[in-house]
């Protein structure tokens, strides 16, 4: 069998990388895809510097440029941490929990939320301020907003006292949702990435998020 020339094996090698680039854009558009959580709004489920991948094959991929779904494993459920595009600015990415979806109704009266007029038991909640702001002055700790819409979701950070979410801008449109959140795969508390290399928090890898 002849040797392959330079030319050949040039070829072979361009080949190789842009399938194994095709294979990586494939998967995450489809399949999954890894975010790192920048803020503290879902403190203590995910803090600063964690590192996690998510599903798309959950509530079913977005066909890029369209505004179609393919089929996904179920519909979102309360009390997944999901994320998605802010609705206000759809280039930033946002991660918060779902509350209720399409024709549940939300209430929040004095820091307690009620869905469909039942307390919810939320162990994941943290609050950092003593205090309670009233109602009229701020919706963070007392809200009644209407009816979620059918396609949409009402979406709240863990941190609720530090958490800018569906309380203040309004519900999430499914069509803005990228995917569950799954595990983290790295956590460091480091705020730059030479010093994370160093500061990595071993306890939370591998870590299901619930």
């Amino acid at each position: 069998m002849a040797a392959k020339g330079p030319r050949s094996v040039t070829r072979d090698y361009l080949e190789a990388i842009a399938w194994a680039v095709a294979i990586t854009l494939a998967l995450r558009t489809f399949v999954i895809q890894a975010f790192r959580i920048p803020s503290e709004s879902m403190c203590d489920t995910l803090l600063v510097g964690d590192f996690l991948f998510v599903s798309k094959l959950d509530y079913g991929a977005k066909i890029p440029f369209t505004h179609l779904r393919l089929p996904g494993l179920h519909e979102p459920r309360r009390g997944e941490v999901i994320v998605f595009q802010w609705p206000e600015d759809p280039s930033k990415d946002f991660i918060k929990r779902c509350i209720a979806t399409g024709g549940q109704t939300v209430e929040v009266r004095h820091k307690q939320v009620f869905v469909d007029g039942t307390p919810q038991v939320e162990p994941y909640v943290k609050h950092t301020s003593p205090g309670e702001d009233p109602a009229g002055y701020t919706p963070r700790d007392n809200y009644k907003p209407p009816t979620v819409a059918p396609g949409e979701l009402f979406m709240m950070g863990d941190n609720r006292d530090n958490s800018n979410d569906s309380r203040f801008w309004g519900t999430v449109p499914m069509d803005l949702v990228k995917g569950r959140a799954l595990f983290i795969y790295f956590s460091t508390a480091g705020t730059a990435w030479w010093n994370g290399l160093f500061h990595v928090r071993f306890d939370r890898l591998l870590k299901v998020i619930h």
